[in-house]
């Protein structure tokens, strides 16, 4: 079993976040289960998505404590939560970050990638909403997905100019991983 903890702030999209990467994982023919975890219902509040996924149908019910993977939608939660907690020891983190001197030092073995999921999302989709821009990129620094699914997925979920706007979001920020590997 793969599994997956997503930090944000409450309005990132990080409830859709984990929907994309379900359905994505889904359409591999993996059996996913993504949901969110969330105190105090307001924007802005920290909260965490999470996405199992499984060859075999997914029982387990809890949060995510021991992830193989990290988003972080969000840098300044860095600042008051260990976001890194629990990572496995080969796991990977994608942050939403244009500086990578501003990273945390990890274990040998895990890997962490800057993305500036932010810019990205503001140049593709007008909005500062980076959650494809940062799903592009896991898949490039994970190779758990291909772009095809994430744009077969982007273009499900979405219509018009938004649908445009994710699919070019998802491939530069896929882009910009196999760019820096």
């Amino acid at each position: 079993m793969k599994e997956i903890r997503i930090h944000a702030r409450a309005g990132q999209g990080a409830i859709t976040t984990a929907s994309l990467l379900g359905y994505a994982y889904f359409l591999k023919g993996m059996y996913p289960y993504a949901f969110p975890h969330f105190g105090a219902a307001r924007m802005g509040a920290p909260m965490n998505a999470f996405v199992r996924v499984d060859t075999r149908p997914v029982r387990l019910r809890s949060q995510i404590y021991e992830p193989d993977y990290v988003l972080v939608m969000d840098p300044t939660l860095m600042r008051g939560f260990n976001c890194f907690s629990g990572l496995k020891e080969n796991g990977v983190a994608v942050i939403n970050e244009k500086d990578s001197s501003l990273l945390p030092k990890t274990n040998a073995k895990q890997k962490i990638f800057a993305v500036p999921a932010t810019d990205i999302a503001m140049k593709t989709i007008g909005r500062p909403l980076g959650n494809t821009a940062l799903i592009g990129a896991f898949a490039a620094a994970t190779a758990e997905l291909d772009l095809d699914t994430l744009i077969e997925v982007i273009k499900k979920r979405f219509s018009g100019k938004a649908q445009q706007g994710n699919i070019e979001a998802v491939k530069q920020g896929f882009d910009f991983i196999k760019k820096i590997r």
